[in-house]
């Protein structure tokens, strides 16, 4: 089995190897195989290693393929680190939490991956392109299996460096170049409060393997100031990571990339990172009830911020990361209230309509010829067919309209945040209503009416070959469907995903578990009013941008205040830059002219200076008489005599 598991791993490493090495020699068509394949093989090891576990009754995971059955769903490979008491075995965990999280990464992956045959077609860069997508899928897989934090470091900053090389993919762009430098700062402040969370837990618990560290957890106090400060630095790294406030403006830039890194590293895997940590050290949390606390506020604050500004752009793929930006904060309200399935519910939902969004909008800008700006769109319908119903499919199930994933999803959400307090659902609710509202205003506006393009970009509309078409199909189904994984018994369902999962987080919820569960009348009440206010929203933006066409934001001169800061952003962008980044030039200016420049270089030319001038002094003893050199070699002798008899 251990072998299985390895596999998962390595397939992505060695198209990454391989395209890496020879990406200026191997022909695009064996690129075209090779890179969505060895997804493709991960993908179906892992449906094998999903078939083939099982959880006794007496919840201890045995894993029966092969006829090989283990106790443990911890797979050492060798010993890693071994210093003193610090002892890293570089392991592999499989168990329900990282198996949802396989299929996932490598699933979408694959599609994604697919996809990116079509949309990259032309690109100077296309075997680059798959060499970057692997060694990213590669990092996540270590990132989701690591059966302890260095490990899951090591994934986690992979999944940054990917993030970085991708946003960057068209390098000569300068404005691409900052994107990702600003990427990979911010989650660089992110992973130093990750880095000391685990600097806490090994002086904590004298072990960095989760095992230890959650058998340790159990006999320690719910409040423990130690696991407080813990918890708190390890949701930086979340912070940092899955784009929360105040370390999401990097998310946004972040669309520089092509469109199919928009979908993968920013929509469907890389951002909820920061959730699965988060729920994989559940119990270190729910002792934590502050940084619970925290958590959620920053949750909610996230969500209701991002819906905001999205209702006002007009850059298709901008108006998705804020949506991903605020949808990532349902999932960390979810993780503070305890409802460690809906978030993990809500994370797979979400890679399904969100990874379809965005190659949906990928199809549109490539019909478009690059075209971005939703102003310059409308009328679609007729020429983006399968675009068009795909997408739609996507924006229904992120409004919650039901029987679609999202229906699910969200309203689990919502209904365990009503448990833990009614001003807390409000406030998400109207999270809820804002996102259909801004949703369908995108929708409307790309489709409806007529096009608001160029002649030439008219002429040029055409559906997207059926290499990029039959993955939103696929992405559009999943969508749909996906709800079906844990439909709940209020629905007449058996709640699978929260069966499959409650072995990873029953420690956790028997410390959480003192809100009264909700009747089910109240959860039809609940769900009614959501539902009621998502079709009212709807009907809202279809009467504002598809009766009154009001497509446009107001004239500069006739935005309210409030329009115009949130038009803006809040201004947050320009507020970083005023306090951080422009002090933190000036004095590194400041620094290069005055202490380098004229202190540490003219040290550095003064050295050199000596030793050039003291070379050109001794080269005249080189005088070429044999007589004189015998005279100084005796002359050293006696002096080397002299001082040692003096010592």
């Amino acid at each position: 089995m251990t072998l299985i598991v390895v596999l998962i791993l390595l397939f992505p490493l060695l198209g990454f190897l391989v395209l890496g090495l020879g990406f200026r020699n191997i022909p695009a068509k064996v690129t075209s195989i090779l890179g969505p394949g060895t997804i493709l093989i991960s993908f179906i090891l892992s449906i094998l290693t999903f078939f083939n576990f099982t959880i006794s009754p007496s919840h201890h995971f045995t894993i029966s393929l092969f006829h090989h059955l283990t106790t443990s769903p911890v797979h050492e490979l060798f010993s890693w680190i071994s210093v003193g008491d610090l002892q890293i075995p570089f392991g592999l965990l499989i168990d329900p939490l990282s198996i949802l999280m396989l299929l996932i990464v490598t699933g979408v992956g694959f599609i994604i991956h697919v996809y990116s045959i079509g949309y990259m077609k032309n690109d100077p860069g296309y075997n680059r392109f798959f060499a970057y997508m692997n060694l990213f899928v590669f990092s996540m897989l270590l990132l989701v299996m690591g059966s302890n934090y260095p490990v899951m470091f090591i994934g986690w900053e992979g999944v940054g460096l990917c993030s970085y090389l991708l946003i960057g993919f068209w390098f000569k762009n300068h404005e691409y170049n900052n994107a990702a430098k600003k990427a990979f700062i911010m989650n660089r402040i992110g992973d130093l409060g990750f880095l000391l969370g685990m600097f806490l837990l090994f002086t904590t618990f004298h072990s960095l393997n989760f095992q230890e560290i959650f058998a340790g957890a159990k006999s320690m106090e719910p409040g423990n100031v130690t696991l407080m400060a813990i918890t708190l630095l390890l949701f930086v790294g979340a912070v940092g990571k899955s784009a929360q406030i105040p370390l999401y403006t990097w998310l946004p830039d972040a669309m520089a990339g092509p469109t199919p890194v928009s979908a993968l590293i920013h929509a469907a895997t890389m951002v909820t990172a920061g959730v699965y940590m988060v729920a994989r050290s559940n119990i270190l949390y729910a002792l934590s009830p502050t940084t619970m606390a925290i958590m959620g506020i920053t949750g909610l604050a996230t969500t209701l911020f991002a819906a905001s500004i999205a209702i006002f752009q007009n850059d298709i793929k901008k108006i998705l990361a804020y949506s991903t930006i605020s949808q990532l904060g349902y999932m960390f309200l979810a993780l503070s209230v305890g409802a460690f399935t809906g978030a993990m519910f809500h994370l797979t939902t979400h890679a399904f309509f969100k990874a379809l969004l965005f190659l949906a909008a990928g199809s549109m800008i490539h019909a478009l010829g690059g075209e971005q700006d939703i102003r310059k769109m409308g009328g679609l319908s007729k020429k983006l067919p399968i675009s068009r119903l795909t997408f739609l499919a996507g924006v229904l199930a992120i409004a919650g309209i039901p029987p679609l994933s999202g229906f699910f999803s969200k309203d689990e959400i919502l209904l365990k945040s009503f448990e833990f307090g009614h001003f807390i659902w409000f406030i998400a609710v109207i999270g809820s209503l804002m996102t259909a509202f801004y949703m369908f205003r995108l929708f409307y506006l790309t489709f409806s009416k007529d096009f608001r393009g160029t002649e030439d970009q008219k002429h040029h509309l055409h559906e997207s070959p059926a290499v990029m078409t039959i993955p939103l199909i696929t992405l559009a189904v999943l969508s749909i469907l996906g709800g079906l994984l844990n439909i709940p018994a209020i629905f007449g369902g058996n709640s699978s995903l929260e069966a499959f999962l409650s072995p990873v987080f029953t420690d956790a919820g028997a410390i959480l578990e003192h809100q009264t569960p909700l009747t089910p009348s109240t959860g039809w009440i609940l769900m009614g009013i959501t539902l009621a206010g998502v079709l009212v929203m709807i009907l809202w933006a279809y009467q504002r941008y598809v009766k009154q066409d009001k497509g446009l934001l107001p004239d500069e001169a006739s935005r309210s205040v409030i329009i115009t800061l949130i038009s803006k952003k809040y201004f947050v962008d320009e507020i970083y830059n005023l306090i951080v980044v422009k002090p933190v030039l000036w004095i590194s200016q400041f620094l290069h002219r005055f202490v380098e420049l004229r202190f540490i270089d003219r040290m550095v030319d003064g050295v050199g200076q000596i030793v050039v001038r003291t070379g050109n002094t001794l080269r005249f003893i080189q005088t070429g008489n044999v007589g004189f050199y015998m005279f100084i070699m005796v002359l050293g002798i006696i002096l080397i005599l002299f001082f040692n008899i003096l010592i």
